[in-house]
């Protein structure tokens, strides 16, 4: 009994200072999301409130009056351009250049990384290299090269020309998450769908694209982010009738004239950032499992 008494008290003098470390340990990462969640917060917040609240100085509390005003004249007639349109025609042209540039550089990285792993040719690491290499370009070097491109082709200051420059840009990334999955798959499955006649893009689609869901969540992700967010190459690149939506917001937040309606620059910034917003608490968690499955490896 006395040794039962003591084990016990042994047990409860350790658990002690590890309930203490625990303890602090879950203080520390509350105050790290507060301190990351209160400019979403003071945003959202401020977002449904009349500009005279605001004005009044209370910007960290509780709307008095909840209005979603705001909102619709960021969306509906907001002056950004000649006309009162609100962010509306914008965030279609950033969908319009998000969906084809995503899914073209994902193809197009599949393919990279199944050739140069599966169909390794002579100089093949060269190849990988110079395309990784593409990966840590400024985008201010290459600037002028793509507008004098973008210019030939005849397509400067269209939605088709943001697709074509994102689609450049993103092809090293793709590749590098393609490749370094790829390296790790079985390459005798390719070499037996070879000897039974199949061919280049049948073993494509019908063995390594079924295996790809980790990683094609990845590339989608990392992708639609990028694209969406970006902000230089759609101010470089997009005429009046295809600015993206972060363009738009730029414009919509340094032109206003007159009374500064922050409730609705706020309404206009979380349009802006819902849809990635939404793809990381949608899919975060397959983000995750995507990079533990392989995307990092290599």
């Amino acid at each position: 009994m006395t040794a039962q008494v003591a084990t016990v008290a042994d047990a409860r003098s350790e658990s002690s200072p590890r309930s203490l470390s625990r303890a602090l340990l879950y203080t520390v990462l509350i105050l790290f999301a507060i301190y990351y969640l209160l400019p979403l917060f003071i945003m959202v917040v401020n977002s449904v409130k009349p500009l005279s609240e605001i004005q009044g100085g209370n910007m960290l509390s509780l709307p008095a009056q909840w209005t979603l005003e705001p909102w619709q004249k960021a969306w509906n007639e907001a002056q950004i351009g000649v006309q009162a349109t609100g962010l509306q025609p914008y965030f279609l042209n950033s969908i319009l250049m998000v969906v084809p540039a995503v899914a073209i550089s994902t193809i197009l990285g599949a393919l990279n990384g199944y050739v140069l792993t599966k169909y390794r040719f002579p100089g093949h690491k060269i190849v990988f290299g110079l395309m990784l290499f593409a990966c840590f370009i400024p985008f201010q070097i290459v600037l002028i090269p793509t507008a004098r491109i973008l210019g030939a082709l005849g397509i400067a200051g269209t939605i088709y020309g943001l697709i074509l420059v994102h689609v450049v840009y993103g092809l090293g990334f793709t590749t590098l998450y393609f490749r370094n999955y790829y390296e790790a798959f079985p390459t005798e499955l390719v070499r037996a769908a070879q000897v039974d006649g199949a061919s280049f893009f049948k073993i494509f689609y019908r063995i390594l694209l079924p295996s790809s869901g980790p990683i094609i969540v990845v590339t989608v992700i990392w992708q639609f982010t990028n694209v969406w967010n970006d902000f230089l190459f759609g101010a470089s690149f997009s005429g009046p009738n295809a600015m993206p939506i972060t363009v738009a917001l730029n414009n919509l937040v340094n032109s206003s004239t007159g009374v500064k309606e922050y409730n609705v620059h706020f309404a206009g910034a979380l349009l802006a950032a819902l849809p990635t917003l939404i793809v990381y608490i949608v899919a975060g968690r397959f983000f995750v499992r995507g990079l533990m499955s392989g995307a990092v490896k290599g």
